[in-house]
């Protein structure tokens, strides 16, 4: 159920957004809100609603991938995922470089 949730958000941005930028900016706000919700929830326990969130959202992005595929599959979305990150990563240096 995760993985069809992830995938439509991701889904929707692309088809929104139309520029790869903006995809790939798109799937790491997705990954990093999960990561950080996820934290808050591990860390600020509320009796009833964390146990069911720990047990319906996923921690990150790779937990999803993990979760559904093995062996080949999985280390090819992880490359992927990691392409994803990396470009991330170069639009955001190029941010602060331009700002500067």
């Amino acid at each position: 159920m995760d993985a069809i949730i992830i995938i439509t958000i991701i889904a929707v941005i692309a088809f929104y957004f139309r520029r790869v930028d903006k995809v790939v900016i798109g799937v790491a706000i997705v990954d990093i809100f999960l990561r950080i919700f996820r934290y808050l929830v591990v860390n600020i326990e509320i009796k009833g609603i964390s146990e069911h969130i720990e047990k319906y959202l996923p921690s990150s992005i790779p937990d999803i991938i993990g979760n559904y595929t093995s062996d080949v599959l999985y280390d090819i979305l992880i490359w992927v995922y990691v392409i994803v990150m990396a470009v991330f990563l170069g639009y955001t240096i190029r941010y602060f470089i331009k700002k500067k």
